[in-house]
């Protein structure tokens, strides 16, 4: 179960190269269910989410899902990036130290995307995602905005379809 909150950015972190980072590349095979694969550096996932019943009170405020992972090799990965659907994502994850060992992962997106940019924070329960406090440089919480989740920005030409 993945349980995390997404939040827009007022000002980039200073410094960002001293953060650990990824290069993501990423498509969708389908979007109901995600069925996602993912080259992260040189890792290669198949990912496949779906949403987690829950309480209808958790759903406002957190993102929800059964998410399962799995490995491809290089060659698999490259097979079914020929047949995503819509635009592949690219996109640079820097992973950033927060209080009670979480960690934002602040993604900069590239390309049809460039300028785009959010972070998500994932958590171990409800609880703690309720009670999280968000650091000063982190805006507003959209994890309920469909608008902001990879898929549906796979299927957008523009950041002008985001307003």
């Amino acid at each position: 179960m993945e349980i995390e909150k997404k939040f827009t950015i007022k000002t980039l972190p200073d410094k960002l190269e001293q953060y650990n980072k990824k290069k993501i590349e990423q498509g969708y095979l389908s979007t109901n269910p995600i069925v996602r694969i993912r080259k992260s550096n040189e890792d290669y996932i198949l990912t496949y989410k779906s949403k987690f019943g829950l309480p209808e009170q958790a759903g406002k405020d957190l993102c929800v899902n059964n998410e399962v992972e799995l490995p491809l090799t290089k060659e698999a990965y490259e097979h079914l990036r020929e047949k995503v659907d819509n635009n592949l994502i690219r996109k640079t994850r820097y992973l950033i130290p927060l209080e009670s060992n979480l960690t934002a992962e602040l993604d900069i997106f590239e390309g049809r995307l460039k300028g785009l940019f959010f972070a998500e924070v994932e958590f171990t329960d409800e609880e703690s995602a309720k009670d999280f406090n968000k650091p000063d440089w982190f805006d507003e919480d959209v994890s309920a905005d469909k608008r902001y989740g990879n898929s549906y920005l796979s299927k957008i030409e523009s950041l002008d379809e985001l307003r």
